[in-house]
Formats: C-alpha cells, sequence, structure tokens
C-alpha cells in the first residue's frame, strides 16, 4: 500500500519541516495493522516527494480477528496489501498526526501556507465508477487524473476488481491535503478494517467539519463512513452545521444584513481605505465594500476553498470591471495561521468567526489577528449567548449553529477583549448588532479593537 506527497514550492525541502520527518532518513513506526515506512524519494529545493509504505500481513489481518466488519477482510487471499483503504488512512494519522493538526514547531511561519503539490495513489478501489474520484476530490479544489491501476487483477480475491491510479495536483495547506485524504480514502474502499462506533462522527466532524458539510458528495461519503448506520448520518449531519444558523435567527428581524450594516458604519468611521475579511465565507461582506470605491484594497480570506470558490461565482469574478477586480483578492487562509498576505490592511473584520474556533486555538488566532496582522482596526461580531433563550426553535443549552465551539454570554466576551488588549496593545469598544432586549441584550455582541498609538 503506497502514497506519495509532492511539493514543487519554491524551497519545497521545506516539506520535511511540516511532516516532522526528516528527508535523510528512512522512518519505520510499527502500527497494529502493520508497518509503515516514510521515505523521501527525492528531496531539493525545486521539487520534494515524500512516501508513505504501509506493509500489511493480509493472513493475519484474518487470523488475527481484530480487525474489519467486512467482506474483504474475511477472506485469506485479499486486497489489503496493495489497495488504498482505512488501513492507509491509520498509517497516515498516526505517521503525519503533527502535520495534519497543522503545528510546525520548529519552522511556524511555514504552516498554514498553502503550496502547489501532487499527490499519488496508485491503487485506489473506484467501484466500478471511472468518475467517482474525481465527483470527491474535485470540489475540494483538486485536479484529479485517472488511470488504471498498474496491477495484475489476479492478485486480487475478486478478479476484475476495480482500482484507479489516483493522481491529484493542486495548492492547499500540506494540512488540509492530507486531512482530504484521511477521509475520503477510506469512503473510496467502502470497508472499514475496523468496527465503526459513535467515536468516528467525532472524527469526521474534527477532520472535515469545514467542507463535508457542503460537499456535493456529503451523503454517499457520510453512509460509507459511517457503515450505513442511519443515526451516525443523521448524528453527522446535525454536527457538520448542515442546518443553516440563518434559520435560528428567522426568528427575531434578519441578523444578516444587519451584522454587514454595522460592520460597514464601523469600517467607514475608521477611515479604513484596506480592509481583510477574514472568514469571508462566499463573500456578502465582500460585495458591500466593493460597491463603495473608498475601500480601495479588499481581501477576502477563507480556510474553505470551496467557499472561496461561491464567493468568486456570486462576486461575478470573471465578469467585474478591471477597476474593480484590480481591488480585489481572494486567497485561501486560517485564521489560526500567521500568513504575511494578512498584514499592512487598515482594518480585519471576524465576522461570526471566532465561535467557530475551538477555545484552545483561539490564542493562535490572537496572534495571527493582532500580533502578526496588527491592523490598526479590529472588528467581530459574535452571538450573544444570553439572547438565545429568545429563539423559540433553539433547544435549552444548545448553540446556534452545529459548528460553534462556543457561544459568550457579554461579560466573557468583553473579558476575552480585555485579555486581547492587555497582551497586544488595543483599546477595545463594546457595542450590539441587532435591538437591545433589556433583560437579555442584544442578538451579536459588537466588539472594536483600535491599536494603540505606542503599540
Amino acid at each position: 500500500m503506497f502514497l506519495t506527497l509532492t511539493s514543487t514550492a519554491d524551497s519545497a525541502s521545506d516539506l520535511g519541516f511540516l511532516l516532522h520527518k526528516h528527508p535523510d532518513r528512512v522512518q519505520t513506526f510499527d502500527l497494529s495493522v502493520g508497518r509503515a515506512h516514510v521515505f523521501y524519494p527525492e528531496s531539493d529545493d525545486r521539487r520534494c516527494t515524500v512516501a508513505l509504505l504501509l506493509e500489511v500481513d493480509p493472513v493475519e489481518l484474518v487470523r488475527g480477528g481484530r480487525f474489519g466488519n467486512g467482506q474483504a477482510l474475511a477472506a485469506y487471499v485479499n486486497d489489503r496489501g496493495y489497495a488504498a483503504s482505512s488501513l492507509l488512512a491509520v498509517a497516515l494519522g498516526r505517521v503525519f498526526r503533527s502535520a495534519m493538526a497543522g503545528t510546525c514547531a520548529t519552522r511556524p511561519d511555514l504552516v498554514g501556507v498553502p503550496l502547489p503539490l501532487e499527490v499519488r495513489v496508485p491503487a485506489v478501489p473506484d467501484d466500478g465508477d471511472p468518475e467517482l474520484v474525481g465527483r470527491l476530490f474535485e470540489p475540494l479544489g483538486w485536479t484529479v487524473a485517472v488511470g488504471v491501476a498498474p496491477l495484475d487483477p489476479q492478485v486480487s480475491a475478486w478478479g476484475d476488481a476495480p482500482y484507479a491510479d489516483v493522481r491529484l495536483t493542486g495548492t492547499f495547506t500540506v494540512a488540509d491535503a492530507l486531512r482530504h485524504l484521511y477521509v475520503l480514502l477510506p469512503a473510496l474502499d467502502g470497508g472499514k478494517h475496523y468496527w465503526v462506533g459513535p467515536d468516528e462522527v467525532d472524527k469526521l466532524v474534527r477532520s472535515a467539519g469545514d467542507w463535508l458539510g457542503e460537499h456535493p458528495e456529503r451523503d454517499w461519503i457520510l453512509r460509507r463512513s459511517l457503515a450505513h448506520r442511519r443515526e451516525y448520518v443523521a448524528d453527522a449531519v446535525e454536527r457538520l452545521g448542515v442546518v443553516a444558523e440563518t434559520e435560528i435567527e428567522s426568528a427575531v428581524p434578519p441578523l444578516a444584513a444587519t451584522r454587514r450594516e454595522v460592520v460597514l458604519a464601523e469600517l467607514r468611521a475608521a477611515r479604513a481605505a484596506s480592509v481583510v475579511d477574514l472568514g469571508c465565507g462566499e463573500g456578502a461582506l465582500l460585495r458591500e465594500l466593493l460597491a463603495d470605491p473608498a475601500f480601495t484594497r479588499v481581501v477576502g480570506a477563507d480556510v474553505s476553498h470551496r467557499a472561496l470558490r461561491k464567493a468568486a461565482e456570486r462576486l461575478g469574478l470573471d465578469r467585474m470591471p478591471d477597476t474593480v477586480r484590480a481591488r480585489l483578492t481572494l486567497v485561501q487562509s486560517s485564521v489560526t495561521y500567521r500568513d504575511a498576505r494578512l498584514a499592512g490592511a487598515d482594518a480585519v473584520v471576524l465576522m461570526e468567526v471566532v465561535e467557530h474556533v475551538d477555545l484552545d486555538r483561539l490564542p493562535a488566532l490572537e496572534r495571527t489577528v493582532f500580533g502578526e496582522a496588527r491592523p490598526r482596526t479590529v472588528i467581530v461580531t459574535t452571538p450573544n449567548e444570553e439572547f438565545n433563550v429568545r429563539y423559540p426553535t433553539l433547544l435549552a443549552g444548545t448553540m446556534r449553529h452545529a459548528d460553534h465551539r462556543f457561544e459568550w454570554t457579554r461579560a466573557q466576551g468583553e473579558a476575552w477583549a480585555a485579555g486581547v488588549c492587555a497582551a497586544y496593545g488595543y483599546t477595545v469598544r463594546t457595542g450590539a448588532v441587532g435591538d437591545v432586549d433589556p433583560e437579555v441584550g442584544p442578538p451579536t455582541q459588537l466588539l472594536v479593537f483600535t491599536r494603540g498609538a505606542a503599540a
């Protein structure tokens, strides 16, 4: 079982830092499913390739009786030794755990930077559908080339079992590329080597929560990944945030438009000419910014390639006048990773973004925005948890969106803002978005940070 990942970026050998694996060494890892070997067939500043080779003993998988709930593992002659499957996903998760988490202590400047990448997996099950691999990877932004796997079909217990030689090319962070493979390779295989339980839903949400909910093949991926267990699929759909926050908020005057109006007023009051909409989604605020020529530089940044593509479509990027197009830049970036492209703006907007970040990752967001980008103004909007009792369709103790990691009371939001100001030399002014309820406050909190003159 074999997989390669290649970087063709400038200083391509930096891939070794991101993967936490030195190009000059072969490393071997003992796994419950066999042994994984990591080595570099090539490594220089123009091209760097890492290979993951997984050795499994198909006979031992059967005799051990520890794995599997699928037909493939019930036969002594099976394809587990070479066909990409959940076994390979387990190896990816174990060997490249830190890379998938997006951490690199030795070279933090590399983290979160999209790179031109190539992936090859020589033997991928495709269910006899040559377009299946494309339907899974292309919506994420990959260019997919599928050939005939270089295998003797007599090797397989299935005789004419279909396999594809898959090559993927695209520009992604290394963490995103690995997570795409980690989620989609087992779905293509369709027969996990371990018993599927409720913790699989947690794994999917952690690994694919920013893209799987909107994937056109979402339901197929979930059914295959969760062993067709309806209760697990339903749980995953709910937790991936398929039910939009706006459906809950429809019980009060629409907040989305009000948020944009408030944010635009704050940007104009701050005399911001250059603005970064960090977590821009599909571009609703970007449209408003481009409509006002006072905003001479507009950057839309989002971790989701799909969201950026939708933003380009909805803004009519290909039909936009040159004078407007020259003011707009769309970049794939994360709120928790340093990115030089976000620096130098007058203002950064985090509109309904911070609550989607795990609490233990908030310090990374703070460093990215307040420590590295350091705009003169930062505008944050986030739900007011106290107001949730005013939503009749929202169950007690639940949050407005399935992807929210937290929702703050006004006191909690102000306490967080005070900590940011103390650490990074800003002052903060609090405000409201939406009508203010005399008992529970506004639906949305507004926090406007201004960098001190001496900071």
